[in-house]
């Protein structure tokens, strides 16, 4: 089983011709609200896409907006462990998707924040804890350091990009990260090969958008091209991508086939609109990777 800790957040999305420049103003068009949040995206992406039983921690408010937070994760099987808050608001995002399907996010963490080391819930059937950066990092290190001393395969997404503790980095047995966190966490800019070298964890593995992912597993190197779609939205493809990649490597793929996999989840999800909402079933990744190429 995969335990998920991290945040959730309701999507507040609109879509416009480009995203905003400094200072600038730009008329938006379609208006909609999708269940989202770093955390929440990763495990329905390990349940509904990876097709493997996933538990959540999470911290909600006492609002509306936790309701299709809850549901929407129900709805794929994550059982959750929801720590409530009585005055913090659950967290929100804001998030303005162009036509070219790029985004602009903010994130008001609301109750992410309040998640705190004590709130970690038994460890016992759990092989895989996966975690982000949207809660606090002097709780997502507590988490870690539990879940490492407990024997589990503890994996941190980098996002968004924050530097890293030692006492983090060495409880960390995977490390995924895009090419701008890799940058950010390595102090390495520019140079791929360098950073995955650098980095002093077992396993780094370092998405590239379309053009797939590249990953170190101890020595051995791995290169997955990307699978090319028509994007609608990107958003949620790095956590389609995370969950999926995490519920591969629990079911016991190997790395190759893991990347595969994850990353025709990835390309799927672009051509869907939202964050959950975009997040395909494990079957549709399957038919999809039986008909196209890479």
């Amino acid at each position: 089983m995969i335990l998920v800790a991290g945040s959730a957040n309701l999507d507040f999305v609109v879509r416009a011709a480009h995203i905003p420049a400094p200072g600038e103003t730009v008329l938006g068009r379609e208006f909609r609200t999708y269940p989202g949040g770093k955390g929440a995206n990763q495990a329905l992406a390990c349940a509904r896409a990876g097709g493997v039983a996933t538990q959540m921690l999470l911290a909600l408010g006492e609002d509306a907006y936790a309701a299709p937070l809850e549901a929407s994760l129900r709805e794929a099987g994550v059982g959750l462990h929801v720590r409530r808050q009585a005055v913090t608001p659950t967290g929100t995002a804001f998030i303005c998707v162009s036509d070219d399907a790029e985004n602009a996010i903010t994130v008001a963490p609301g109750a992410n924040a309040c998640l705190r080391p004590q709130d970690l819930p038994p460890l016992a059937g759990v092989s895989h804890l996966l975690l982000q950066l949207e809660t606090p990092l002097d709780t997502v290190t507590a988490y870690a350091q539990a879940a490492a001393a407990a024997g589990l395969c503890v994996v941190l997404n980098a996002a968004p990009a924050a530097p890293l503790p030692a006492t983090l980095l060495a409880a960390l047995d995977v490390l995924i990260v895009n090419e701008g966190e890799l940058a950010a966490v390595s102090g390495i800019v520019g140079d791929v090969d360098a950073a995955l070298a650098a980095m002093a964890v077992p396993n780094l593995v370092v998405t590239l958008g379309a053009r797939g992912a590249r990953a170190r597993c101890g020595q051995a190197q791995f290169v997955q091209a990307g699978f090319a779609v028509d994007a609608v939205d990107t958003t949620a493809a790095g956590d389609t991508f995370c969950g999926v990649f995490v519920a591969a490597l629990a079911r016991g793929d190997d790395w190759s086939a893991a990347l595969r996999l994850a990353c025709a989840a990835a390309a799927l999800a672009c051509t869907r609109a939202g964050a959950q909402s975009s997040i395909p079933r494990h079957d549709e990744v399957l038919a999809f990777l039986n008909t196209g190429p890479a």
